[in-house]
């Protein structure tokens, strides 16, 4: 893949990768899931970061520390991004994320407060 090939090192586990137009510009965008720690949130979990093509050089548009709950995975679909989610409360959501101008924003609820075998067909579906 493009990206791959010009300069983004990974130096962090990648659990997912997909590609769409997140921001809405006609261009296609790299969605990368690593894991790793943040500023904000040290401990390491699932993480999405979104690369644009800039004259043939990944360049990050969003390094997201945190979406809603405890991202499991991800996925795009029809211009956003699904996740799927676990609650605070151990309960599991799946959520649609849009592009907010500076990083994602939560759009709505797939489904929520379910255990996480119903969470994951959803996700799946």
């Amino acid at each position: 893949s493009l990206y791959w090939r010009t300069g983004w090192r990974r130096p962090y586990p990648v659990y997912q990768y997909q590609t769409g137009d997140v921001d809405g510009d006609g261009r296609t965008d790299a969605i990368v899931g690593v894991v790793k720690g943040t500023r904000f949130y040290p401990e390491k979990a699932r993480r999405i970061f979104i690369f644009k093509d800039v004259n043939g050089k990944a360049r990050p548009l969003w390094l997201g520390s945190k979406l809603g709950g405890e991202l499991e995975d991800f996925r795009y679909v029809d211009g956003k991004i699904r996740a799927l989610e676990r609650t605070a409360d151990g309960q599991y959501v799946v959520s649609d994320y849009v592009w907010g101008g500076f990083g994602m924003t939560f759009d709505h609820y797939i489904i929520k407060g379910v255990n996480r075998e119903t969470a994951i067909k959803t996700f799946s579906q």
